[in-house]
């Protein structure tokens, strides 16, 4: 990654007053595990100024250097194309939800080192955290029927684009609704891109879409 003044066209994409002294390759220069580069800063305008052209940080391993990711495909779920079973109906009855409440209890959550394939480390804690205290990363939290957090999802907002990282329940059913919860939220505010980053079969059962990366940029510079 190269080192240089961020241009104000950067800082109107992300509606954001940040500045990042990083520029970030194109998108489409992803290598063939969709890296496209390694280093840089978690600071708030380098995250808002990635996810605006596409990228997403994510650390190679717990605490060591950041990669920033751009997929091809990638994986999307339609913000009024969420496929709700009627199981799953039923499971929402016993829930209810709240928004941007336990924010640092869900990021935990989803980080929770005896979960397989984790990812959430220190410093990203650390980067989100700052992000929702100013306003840009958030949460939906599932709480059964005595309040407690059973539940939850968080992520990144920019304009009409909204990126899902991370989610987890400790009820069956209960990550899934706040998903549910979440895409209703969305639709309501006029979001039109909710990305999910890679398919996995829990996505794909709820709904998601695979979109070539040309695809997904397209719609992102729209929903920015």
């Amino acid at each position: 990654m190269r080192n240089s003044s961020c241009s104000g066209q950067n800082r109107d994409v992300t509606s954001a007053s940040y500045d990042t002294s990083w520029v970030f390759p194109p998108a489409d220069s992803a290598d063939e595990h969709g890296v496209v580069g390694i280093g840089a800063d978690l600071e708030p305008g380098t995250i808002l100024t990635a996810y605006a052209h596409g990228l997403f940080p994510m650390p190679l391993e717990p605490d060591g250097p950041v990669a920033w990711w751009s997929p091809d495909p990638r994986a999307v779920i339609p913000v009024d194309g969420l496929h709700v079973s009627r199981s799953l109906q039923r499971s929402m009855r016993r829930f209810t939800f709240t928004s941007n409440t336990a924010f640092e209890e869900v990021m935990r959550s989803c980080a929770n080192p005896d979960r397989p394939h984790g990812w959430i480390d220190s410093q990203m804690m650390q980067a989100y955290i700052r992000l929702h205290e100013l306003g840009w990363a958030h949460s939906v939290e599932t709480r059964d029927a005595n309040g407690n957090l059973v539940g939850g999802v968080y992520g990144i907002g920019i304009g009409r684009f909204f990126a899902g990282e991370s989610m987890f329940h400790t009820e069956t059913d209960a990550s899934k609704a706040a998903l549910v919860h979440l895409c209703e939220v969305l639709r309501d505010t006029g979001v039109v891109l909710f990305d999910v980053q890679w398919m996995t079969p829990h996505l794909q059962s709820l709904g998601a879409i695979d979109l070539s990366r040309a695809d997904y940029l397209r719609r992102l510079e729209n929903a920015v």
